[in-house]
């Protein structure tokens, strides 16, 4: 019987933590880069809000695949 990585457990959550972050400020960035299109920083800002957004889908996948895996165990690599 398996028992759960409490540590792996814990560093997962810890990645949807992040995720939730990035996920609120991406859309604020892309909304203020949208409001001052006359701004010099305009393009700078946009690119920096959609990276922020990519992150955010990155630390989603990570954080849940990390969790699955303290639930139910690393998969074994086969050769």
């Amino acid at each position: 019987m398996m028992h759960t990585n409490k540590d792996v457990l814990v560093k997962g959550i810890k990645y949807l933590g992040y995720t939730v972050v990035l996920m609120f400020s991406s859309p604020i960035l892309i909304y203020q880069a949208f409001k001052n299109q006359q701004h010099d920083l305009y393009i700078p800002v946009l690119v920096v809000g959609f990276i922020v957004g990519l992150g955010a889908l990155f630390m989603a996948f990570l954080g849940i695949k990390t969790i699955m895996d303290s639930l139910f165990g690393q998969k074994k690599k086969e050769k």
